[in-house]
Order: C-alpha cells, then structure tokens, then sequence
C-alpha cells in the first residue's frame, strides 16, 4: 500500500515521459510511431476487451500495460513478423480516461483528474483551482475500496511530504461546506460567514470588518441552538451562532 512519500504502483518509476510507466486501461487513446519512419503507426482506443488495433500486426493487448511494456510488445510483433528489422518504437498516451481521481465540493473547478503521473493531495488541490473561502478545513478522501479518512487543509499545505500524502486511482475526493455562523449589529460587514477551527468571538468581529464607531465588544448578545448563551472574547463561536454586536454607552 502506498504511503505518504510512495508514489501510487501505477505510476511508480516515471522518467522522462509523463505517461510512460502509466498503466493503461479502456478508453483510454494512445499514439504508436516508430522512431525514424512514418510508414507504420497511428492512433488507437483501448477496447473494451482490453486490446488496440494496429496496421499490419492486428490485435495488441494494451491493458493492464504500462506504455514501455506496450512498446516492447509492438516491437516484437513487428519484427516477429518480418515488418521491420529493428524497429524502435514509441508509445504515447494521448487521451486519459481510465485512471482518474474525482474532485467534488467546494473546489474552484470540480470534476475528474486524469492520474498521468503521481500526484500529491496539494497538486490536485491546484488542478481544480483550491478549495473555495466557503469550504471547511480538511477535506474527505474515499479509496477505491471504500476507506475513508480526513486530511486537514492545513497539514496539506505545510510543505512537508508526510502530512501531503499522494493520491490513487480511483480515489473520490470531497471538499465539504464550512459551517456558518452569524454576526449582525454593530459591526462593518454584518452577514453569515463560514466558520473554521478555532474561531474565537474575537477574530469572529474582525472577519465582519471590525466594531463601527459606536459599537462595542463588550455588549455581543449571542444566540446557540435557541437559547441565549454567554460568550467571552476568546471563547470559541459554535455553528450556527448568531452574534449581535450592540452599541457602546457614551
């Protein structure tokens, strides 16, 4: 199983081309040539049965191939049959459909990230444009076999490798909404805003743009699940929190 610093199986051992230790799968579109010539090649799908159609050789298995082992094989098949003597060949991935991690929630731009390399968490965060202000503080990640876990936000973006984990084929990946809260009354820019960790009453009035001139810190009515609650400064605010900056006394 891949850790943290353990680029995925599919994609381990990449060198100069992107896709050439990427394993193939259906649908997905690859470019054979052969180095020097251009009277062979071409472009193919992967099949449902797993196999491209080439000129002159017919039926290749293609999937569950990397495209250096493809090429190998195209190789053999070509001078096996008397085509070309020597033939240097080359495989290219042209189109991504097989492998994949689906981004969804709230990201810039969600959808699906065709896996053509090794990817760390922060790089497919990048890919769909980051999460939005809107978004909560760790995001969600379900493996193809069903596993779930939470990476916060934070230990993502911390630049070191082991808290920026790579990512799988077939991973689903899911930014939730931040729960909101409330802040009304007395204050610049009054509103719902999305509540992160460890927000205090204090930063809760500088996000709404700080007191007016006639507000007070001192005089914030607060509201949680219904029922009217005290709550200092540098108390933490609670989803759903309604906050109402009143006025000071002159």
């Amino acid at each position: 199983m891949p850790t943290a610093n353990t680029p995925p199986p599919a994609a381990a051992g990449i060198g100069d081309s992107a896709s050439s230790a990427y394993v193939l799968g259906r649908d997905d579109v690859v470019d054979v040539s052969l180095v020097g010539r251009s009277d062979f090649g071409g472009r193919a799908r992967v099949q449902a049965d797993g196999t491209i159609q080439l000129p002159l050789i017919g039926k290749i298995q293609a999937a569950e191939r990397t495209t250096a082992e493809l090429s190998e094989t195209i190789r053999k098949a070509l001078q096996t049959g008397g085509f070309f003597p020597d033939p240097v060949v080359a495989v290219e991935v042209s189109g991504y459909a097989s492998r994949y991690v689906t981004v969804l929630g709230a990201v810039g731009n969600p959808g699906l990230i065709p896996m053509n390399r090794p990817y760390r968490m922060s790089e497919i965060l990048a890919r769909v444009g980051g999460v939005r202000e809107t978004a909560a503080d760790y995001i969600t990640v379900i493996s193809a076999n069903g596993e779930e876990k939470r990476l916060p936000l934070q230990d993502i973006s911390s630049g070191r490798a082991e808290k920026d984990p790579y990512v799988s084929a077939g991973d689903k990946i899911f930014s939730p909404p931040a729960p909101t809260y409330f802040i009304y009354g007395k204050v610049n820019s009054p509103g719902e805003y999305p509540l992160k960790s460890d927000l205090t009453l204090r930063m809760a009035i500088a996000k709404s743009g700080g007191l007016q001139e006639t507000g007070s810190d001192k005089k914030v009515a607060t509201t949680r699940g219904g029922k009217k609650v005290k709550v200092k400064l540098d108390d933490k605010i609670e989803p759903g929190d309604v906050l109402v900056v009143g006025e000071r006394l002159f």
